[in-house]
């Protein structure tokens, strides 16, 4: 596949990716198998995805962290530790066989898009957790989704924000701008591994970080008018066809 037909690929759904990710979440979801689908080798997937990934949590969490949403004590644990597991996943991820990563990966995802789509808002039951036991718990919770998120990646967010607000008990703002920085944290470290293994198509990247960046952007204004339930039927119909696409190519 020539390098014009990828591109024609993966940067209209990259977009829609970002536009998703900005109204309803998931789109994750989308972006890792656009790669896929273009014919990228597994780890070029991966890594090409974590650059253009960071730049979108990236703008995320800075939004958040203005807004006052965050709370910091337990984000800077997670965050140390969700590093950490970033940086075990991504290097497991590189010594995983690309074939092997691809079929496991296809087998995987519908069960996070199941997870993500059936994942409602909570709005916490109130502060479970105090002292030791509360920065034990943002330990566990950061390097457990890092390792997934450097391993995998898909869904991170709205595990993170699942684990903030049912073992933790933070209310959902906090829970998202807590789950915006220790997913920037992870992003960052998996793509710091991914980029010293040479595994960086930066010639997709790039673009591709533009596209989702500007489906983030234009997804963000639709959101304030029309809400996501029609957003959340499109990223459905689009992940069966994803799904369809790759099981044919393993087959």
């Amino acid at each position: 596949m020539s390098f014009g037909v990828q591109l024609l690929i993966i940067c209209p759904l990259v977009f829609l990716a970002g536009f998703i990710d900005s109204v309803a979440g998931g789109g994750g979801l989308i972006s890792t198998p656009a790669y896929m689908l273009a014919g990228l080798p597994m780890h070029n997937v991966l890594a090409t995805n974590k650059v253009m990934s960071s730049v979108g949590t990236g703008m995320a969490a800075v939004k958040f962290s203005k807004s006052g949403h965050v709370h910091w004590k337990t984000a800077i644990v997670s965050l140390f530790f969700s590093a950490s597991g970033s940086f075990l996943g991504s290097q497991l991820a590189l010594r995983i066989d690309q074939t092997m990563l691809k079929t496991a990966f296809t087998l995987v995802l519908p069960f996070i898009a199941i997870f993500v789509l059936m994942n409602k808002k909570s709005a916490g039951m109130g502060q479970k957790l105090f002292g030791r036991s509360l920065y034990a718990a943002a330990a566990f919770i950061g390097v457990l989704i890092g390792l997934y998120d450097g391993l995998i990646g898909p869904g991170t967010g709205t595990f993170l924000i699942f684990a903030y607000t049912t073992i933790i008990g933070f209310d959902y703002i906090t829970s998202s701008g807590n789950a915006k920085i220790v997913n920037l944290a992870s992003n960052i470290t998996a793509a710091v591994s991914y980029i010293l293994a040479g595994k960086v198509l930066w010639a997709i990247a790039i673009p591709a970080a533009a596209a989702n960046l500007a489906g983030n952007y234009l997804g963000s204004a639709y959101a304030i008018n029309k809400g996501s339930a029609a957003i959340r039927k499109m990223l459905i119909l689009v992940l069966a066809g994803i799904f369809i696409k790759l099981i044919l190519d393993i087959i």
